[in-house]
């Protein structure tokens, strides 16, 4: 780990990476995002919890009971993409902490605390999407993440138990970047930024 990465795989994942609205005619195949969610689980979580639960909708029909969860800004965009990943969490993520995190008794931290079950399967989940976007740029895809859904629709949809709740949506497949607005503007490290 001592070796930064090459200015060719900074710009694969950061610097020349875009979030994709319009969609190459081809497929992702079932490998890939095996291989793709091998690569995200890995990112670091609280306790190694790892509450994120990812559903990949790429059959037509999935994809038809997804439409109807969409704003209708995302609705042509979301079909065209040859996957929609889900990201939703788990509420109940503290049950398999004796597996994930054997060194401590932490499944007792989250029983009965609804708050702290919240908020570190929301953060958590939330950074296990990005780590989801990360590990897939690393393979080569594009990504389109998004809100701008109901999010009751697509638990009831998607989740009917109840125990899991989407947080957001990515596009994924092999962007056509002929589509491309020109990329919007950051804010500079002294705007975001403190050193203390």
């Amino acid at each position: 780990m001592a070796n930064a990465l090459d200015h060719k795989a900074i710009d694969q994942l950061f610097t020349q990476a875009r979030s994709h609205n319009a969609w190459q005619a081809r497929t992702v195949d079932e490998e890939v995002l095996r291989r793709l969610y091998d690569l995200a689980k890995m990112g670091p979580t609280s306790a190694n919890g790892s509450p994120a639960r990812f559903v990949f909708v790429a059959s037509l029909a999935a994809k038809a009971r997804l439409k109807a969860c969409l704003a209708p800004t995302n609705v042509e965009k979301t079909m065209a993409a040859p996957v929609t990943v889900i990201v939703g969490y788990d509420t109940e993520f503290y049950e398999k902490l004796p597996k994930l995190f054997p060194h401590a008794d932490a499944r007792s931290w989250f029983v009965g605390n609804p708050e702290l079950i919240q908020s570190t399967a929301f953060r958590n989940s939330s950074l296990q999407g990005a780590y989801l976007i990360l590990a897939a740029r690393a393979l080569g895809l594009d990504c389109g993440p998004m809100s701008g859904f109901d999010n009751e629709k697509v638990d009831a949809e998607f989740f009917p138990d109840g125990r899991v709740k989407s947080n957001f949506l990515v596009n994924l497949g092999y962007g056509d970047s002929s589509t491309l607005f020109p990329r919007g503007p950051r804010l500079a490290f002294e705007e975001a930024c403190q050193i203390v």
